[in-house]
């Protein structure tokens, strides 16, 4: 598996029975959906953010106080993208397993993961 954090625009269209990222332009190419493989949401390291470090007791810099409800909804806290795991192929010839990612937070598609 070889990792991208690569932009892509993506048209949504019917994908068999789903709606789903049906096309997308990677590095100036046009690929086409053939089979949505899988399709999953993914959220942040919510773990690993200060307020809920702090309230488990794990930032030693941090005054004894909790963090407050408003810190605890921050919207990092919150964040989730959307992943697709399609097969594409460019014409007859060579197909491949990609990993889309929709950022709900920013509102944008990205290629993540190209599967050998």
């Amino acid at each position: 598996m070889r990792r991208y954090d690569d932009p892509v625009e993506v048209r949504r269209g019917r994908v068999g029975d789903i709606e789903a990222p049906e096309q997308f332009v990677w590095r100036e190419r046009l690929w086409v959906v053939r089979e949505v493989v899988g399709h999953w949401i993914e959220t942040g390291t919510w773990w690993e953010q200060a307020p809920v470090r702090s309230l488990l007791g794990l930032d030693a810099g941090r005054a004894q106080r909790g963090p407050s409800a408003p810190e605890l909804l921050a919207p990092e806290l919150l964040a989730e993208r959307e992943m697709w795991r399609v097969e594409a192929g460019r014409g007859p010839g060579w197909r491949g397993i990609f990993d889309l990612a929709f950022d709900w937070q920013g509102g944008q598609w990205r290629l993540v993961h190209v599967l050998d």
